[in-house]
């Protein structure tokens, strides 16, 4: 048996493997990095039912917010695209005038005169002056090269100042950027269709419409411009679109127009002139207010000295040496004379020319410069102050080429009452040269004789007629040349009895006097009405030795770039009226009236001067048309409602302006002879009764006047009798 104390004996296997020593346990060596967060503890839905509402509600905005603002998106981009598919090429937008140009050019080839929408032709954002483009983007959109064609710090800064102003927020400043000017500019694509249109006026005003809905649908537009058009192609546009005063479009027709150059060589000062107009063209134009555009422009040249393009002494250099305008720019002259000359011309090609047209006229810029000192000098010298009356002048050459035309005080106008076309005035003694045109048509000699005695004439239906001299006075018997001279008006009014008024009608018609003549026997005396501008043309018919003159100022029109004219001038020498001898004793009578007659105050420099004065009853007109021989002028004085002037007869103040204009027309014009001819005899200081002649009835009418020519022709009239012998009554 074995003793269960004892320990057990160790196998032999497990003395060939021991037992291992029991493991301590290790360590764990925590791994270096991010210690884990703890979860924060959820929060508990808030029990206060105004907060969770609150946070409702703003779940609610955000998520209509986010749907409407993308839904407005998606439309805005729809609409930019439409307008982007609608958006023509740039070249087709640079001349946006609903109508053309008309350029007057006066006798000597030089501009003078611009109607219609002027445009210098088209210009781009690179190649006008640097100065120019500078300018306009510093006064109208300085973020121009950031923006995406709206500036909301624009619109913002607008709305501001219009507030801060007391006006409304889209009243006044707009914020507009250039882009959304030259989408305005294009009326938003919308083109101008008569056939819609009760005007253009009334199509330009829907363009400028500054309502909110408008404004949505210009920015619109702006914006597919920026995604059609490069910045410098839309400024093109722009520069090219804008109206800049004075009739003209665009940044080539300003410069052409105020300073005579094209666009890529303004001045700063120019350039700076041309971006200040943009603001308000009609009110800003240099011709309209000089020192208006001069002060607005130094305005810009501070912007742009403020935003970097120019440093401060560039900025003072061109403010102490502002532009000015151009000479012709500068004269603006004839401006009744221009629009004279348009509404002369096709109104196709004129006044309503959807073409760019060149007019040549007649116009001398020296002449017109003369009329119109002429003028003023003897407004302001012998006129008294505040005086409402008018004058206007005319001056032309033989053949009827105006030369010169003054239709007012204000001389530096356009589109108002011209005196000298539109007034209808009575001519007074201004139309007896006319009577005696006829009477040495006939036959009569300067020195035969009538007898200045009172006379009555029984006018059917009116009764006695008894007419009076000026001096209301008589001075018997005299000469036809003394008549004249003295400008008494019974002598004029039997020798007009004598040779038949309806003679003395044909004859003034003839020359040009186209208006309604009186019938009665006062015709002799300037009852009859004309217009200053046919008054001049008629003596005119006078100088060129009796053949009839249309008054003209257009040589040619062609259209800009053509070499050859569309259509010449309609006016000149046209058919004979009198004699050409007849015609030069008339000049050597109407010499008479100035060397000796009422129209003394006329004559100067020793010249040989032919004219008439004219004085209507209680003075309503005064007039003096005369000439040398190498113009023709007329003056015409009175007030425009007729009130009576007050000791202006045509012998003083409208004289005394003609001869005032004359001595500056003839500046350097050496002196030349009347083509005048004396009457045999005339040298006798007192004319000698005409000798007994056989009595007869004097023709009263064309047909009577035939008759006796034919026969005279036969050899069986006798030799032609004198006027006191054709009234009946008179003793010889």
């Amino acid at each position: 048996m074995s003793d269960s104390r004892k320990g057990k004996r160790p196998l032999v296997a497990d003395r060939r493997y021991p037992k291992k020593a029991a493991k301590k346990p290790v360590k764990k060596v925590a791994r270096k990095g991010p210690a884990k967060r703890r979860r924060a503890p959820i929060k508990k839905p808030s029990r206060n039912i105004f907060v969770r509402l609150f946070r409702w509600v703003l779940r609610l905005v955000w998520w209509v917010t986010w749907r409407v603002g993308l839904t407005v998106a998606a439309g805005i981009a729809l609409a930019v695209g439409y307008f982007w598919t609608t958006l023509p090429d740039v070249n087709e937008l640079l001349d946006g005038r609903a109508r053309g140009s008309v350029t007057l050019l006066d006798r000597e080839g030089e501009r003078f005169a611009w109607r219609g929408d002027q445009f210098g032709g088209a210009v781009m954002a690179s190649t006008v002056a640097p100065g120019l483009k500078d300018a306009v983007i510093a006064t109208e959109d300085k973020r121009f090269y950031r923006h995406f064609g709206v500036s909301p710090r624009g619109m913002a800064g607008a709305i501001r100042i219009n507030l801060s102003e007391g006006r409304g927020p889209l009243q006044g400043h707009g914020g507009s950027t250039i882009t959304q000017q030259t989408a305005k500019l294009l009326c938003l694509g919308v083109e101008y269709d008569p056939s819609e249109w009760k005007s253009e006026a009334a199509y330009v005003a829907d363009c400028r419409r500054g309502s909110i809905q408008r404004k949505a649908k210009e920015a619109i537009y702006a914006m597919a411009m920026e995604a059609k058009y490069s910045k410098d192609e839309i400024l093109s546009i722009y520069l090219n679109r804008a109206y800049m005063g004075g009739g003209a479009y665009g940044a080539e027709a300003a410069a052409q127009r105020y300073f005579g150059k094209p666009a890529a060589d303004l001045t700063l000062a120019e350039g700076a002139m041309i971006a200040g107009l943009l603001t308000a063209p009609s009110r800003m134009a240099p011709t309209s207010n000089l020192q208006r555009s001069q002060d607005r422009a130094a305005t810009v040249l501070r912007l742009m000295g403020d935003q970097g393009y120019l440093s401060g002494a560039e900025v003072t250099q061109w403010q102490q040496n502002p532009a000015t305008l151009s000479p012709a720019a500068r004269r603006k002259a004839g401006g009744y004379f221009a629009d004279w000359v348009m509404s002369t011309g096709p109104e196709f090609f004129t006044r309503n020319t959807t073409e760019d047209v060149i007019i040549r006229t007649t116009l001398d810029q020296r002449l017109q410069r003369a009329a119109e000192e002429a003028l003023k000098q003897v407004f302001d010298t012998k006129v008294r102050e505040g005086s409402k009356a008018q004058a206007a002048i005319v001056v032309m050459s033989a053949d009827g080429a105006v030369r010169a035309m003054v239709g007012g005080l204000e001389t530096r106008v356009s589109g108002v009452f011209n005196r000298a076309i539109q007034a209808e005035r009575q001519t007074g003694s201004a139309f007896k040269p006319f009577v005696y045109a006829a009477a040495l048509e006939l036959g009569y000699s300067p020195l035969d004789t009538v007898d200045d005695s009172p006379m009555t004439i029984d006018i059917p239906g009116s009764g006695p007629w008894s007419p009076r001299n000026y001096t209301n006075t008589y001075s018997g018997r005299v000469t036809l040349t003394q008549a004249l001279a003295q400008s008494l008006n019974i002598p004029a009014v039997k020798v007009s009895e004598s040779v038949g008024r309806d003679l003395v009608r044909r004859v003034a018609t003839d020359f040009g006097i186209d208006n309604e003549m009186a019938n009665g026997p006062a015709l002799a005396l300037g009852a009859s009405e004309s217009t200053l501008l046919d008054m001049t043309g008629a003596y005119a018919g006078i100088l060129n030795g009796g053949s009839s003159v249309t008054p003209y100022g257009l040589i040619d029109l062609r259209l800009q770039g053509d070499d050859e004219p569309l259509m010449g001038t309609g006016g000149g020498i046209g058919e004979r009226v009198v004699q050409d001898s007849a015609a030069a004793q008339l000049i050597w009578m109407m010499e008479k009236v100035v060397s000796e007659g009422t129209g003394g105050r006329a004559q100067f420099g020793g010249r040989e001067i032919a004219g008439k004065t004219g004085t209507t009853q209680a003075a309503r007109d005064a007039w003096f048309v005369g000439f040398t021989a190498d113009y023709v002028a007329g003056v015409w004085m009175g007030y425009d409602d007729n009130t009576p002037l007050t000791g202006v007869t045509g012998g003083g103040l409208p004289a005394e302006i003609w001869r005032e204009t004359m001595v500056r027309v003839h500046e350097g014009v050496p002196a030349k002879p009347l083509p005048m001819q004396a009457p045999a005899g005339a040298s006798r200081p007192d004319p000698a009764p005409a000798a007994p002649r056989q009595r007869r009835e004097v023709p009263r009418t064309t047909e009577g006047l035939i008759e006796m020519l034919v026969r005279d022709i036969l050899g069986g009239g006798s030799a032609p009798t004198r006027p006191n012998d054709r009234i009946p009554g008179e003793s010889r």
